[in-house]
């Protein structure tokens, strides 16, 4: 009998928990919608998992930068125990979001927490560059970020700024010295990525930067 007695009591304390934990889990992401900063640091402060993932698998720290909701951003990448390089299932990360939306405090606060400035694949560069976020880009390049960085199928920062970006990122890039030559798995350049999207002040940059390169008497 008294183990019966022990074992009720036990399914009763469990099932209050995953009620509570439920509860919590709701609450977590309503206020990233919300961005409720303080809902947020009170469910971290009583013990909620910083990194639970949504059911769609986005992160909090991700979906916060994504909405954005910058102030629980904030909350998150300042608690010591969130991860700030979980990745997606895509393998984006934090530091890419916010490079592509273009908020450089919390690109700033995402490096100090050693955010990975460079990684295999899509890196964050490629993600500031299609925005045409120069400050962010010159922030990235500053910590040592590759600059012909190559997605999946071989697509420099240089070629998303090209066709996505802005004409100042272009020229950003070129200075810092990205190559030119480079191709993606198509054979395509990033002057062909300008050509192809008809970005005429990109294309013509890029093509003067290569005529530049040419040894003199050549044309």
């Amino acid at each position: 009998m008294r183990i019966w007695t022990k074992f009720a009591a036990y399914l009763v304390v469990l099932l209050c928990f995953s009620a509570a934990h439920a509860g919590s889990y709701e609450d977590f992401f309503t206020a990233i919608k919300r961005d409720d900063a303080a809902a947020v640091q009170s469910l971290l402060q009583r013990g909620f998992d910083a990194d639970t993932r949504a059911p769609d698998g986005q992160h909090g720290l991700y979906l916060a930068l994504r909405e954005p909701a910058l102030k629980v951003a904030r909350v998150l990448v300042d608690w010591p125990k969130t991860n700030v390089e979980a990745r997606n299932r895509e393998d984006e990360s934090p530091l890419m979001m916010a490079a592509l939306k273009g908020h450089t405090e919390m690109v700033r606060r995402l490096i100090a927490r050693d955010a990975h400035v460079s990684k295999p694949g899509w890196a964050p560069l490629h993600y500031a560059a299609t925005g045409g976020h120069l400050e962010i880009m010159a922030l990235l390049l500053e910590h040592h970020a590759f600059i012909d960085a190559e997605s999946p199928n071989g697509t420099t920062p240089l070629m998303m700024a090209a066709m996505y970006g802005t004409a100042p990122a272009v020229k950003l890039l070129l200075d810092a010295g990205a190559d030119v030559t480079m191709r993606n798995q198509l054979g395509m350049t990033a002057l062909d990525f300008a050509v192809q999207a008809q970005r005429r002040d990109a294309a013509e940059l890029i093509a003067q930067h290569v005529r530049a390169q040419r040894p003199r008497g050549t044309w």
